[in-house]
């Protein structure tokens, strides 16, 4: 059986990437800050040997403990795990943009080297999976440190793409534009917010958390063996959009 360990998996985006997992087959960790909330979707996972791994991904030593009590070396590692401070770049306090550097950025870091560490020394290849955003591709003001983090993560998955590679392993990011859930929920909670958002995307739709969790899915698969060092964005076309709201003409 495929094995996964899903960072921020308990909830959101974090907790479709471990139910498509379960879905393809794969025995999943889920891995979250709070033990409870990941035994409670462990436990909606079903059987199959899922385990719950409660652990800060800026801690390192916990994350080494959370990785050695899967017991497998896993086959997919996706690093989802994210936070945001709101705010104008002026406005921020130094605290809070670099809490957000420590989860997102180094974070990130620190489970995509877990888990590409523990994939060489098994020697039969991996995926590894980082969360980018669309804030990456075009920055959306007031969103403080979270932009300068997820460009970061794509960086950071190239680098690590290059470095892995003679090795089987693969390393890509996922790019979610508006997704109607997970960090974003609070935003969409605002029907307003929901409708204007929604019409901006050509596909005249918001996201969902299953669009992500079937693309990180196919990212891992077979299907995309030959893909590697690449930020997928998945965002309904929005982040290429600008002249279809700036038109050379009135109609």
């Amino acid at each position: 059986m495929k094995t996964a360990i899903v960072t921020g998996g308990a909830r959101g985006i974090g907790a479709a990437i471990c139910k498509r997992a379960v879905r393809a087959g794969y025995r999943v960790g889920v891995l979250d800050l709070e033990l409870a909330a990941c035994e409670a979707l462990v436990a909606e996972l079903g059987p199959g040997g899922h385990q719950a791994l409660a652990a800060n991904v800026t801690h390192e030593a916990e994350m080494k403990a959370a990785f050695d009590a899967f017991r497998d070396t896993p086959d997919l590692v996706v690093n989802n795990a994210g936070i945001v401070r709101f705010g104008t770049l002026v406005e921020q306090t130094v605290a809070d943009f670099r809490a957000v550097v420590e989860v997102n950025l180094v974070g990130t870091y620190i489970g995509a080297r877990e888990a590409a560490t523990r994939m060489l020394a098994r020697g039969r290849g991996g995926v590894i999976i980082n969360m980018s955003s669309l804030n990456a591709v075009t920055p959306g003001p007031g969103s403080g440190a979270y932009p300068s983090t997820k460009a970061g993560v794509a960086a950071l998955t190239e680098l690590m793409s290059l470095e892995a590679g003679h090795a089987g392993i693969r390393v890509n990011c996922v790019a979610p534009g508006f997704i109607d859930g997970g960090m974003s929920a609070p935003i969409y909670a605002n029907q307003q917010i929901r409708e204007l958002r929604g019409n901006a995307v050509p596909l005249k739709r918001l996201g969902t958390v299953e669009d992500i969790a079937n693309t990180v899915l196919w990212l891992a698969s077979d299907e995309a063996s030959y893909i590697t060092g690449q930020q997928i964005v998945v965002d309904g076309g929005v982040a290429h959009s600008a002249l279809l709201h700036l038109p050379r003409a009135l109609s």
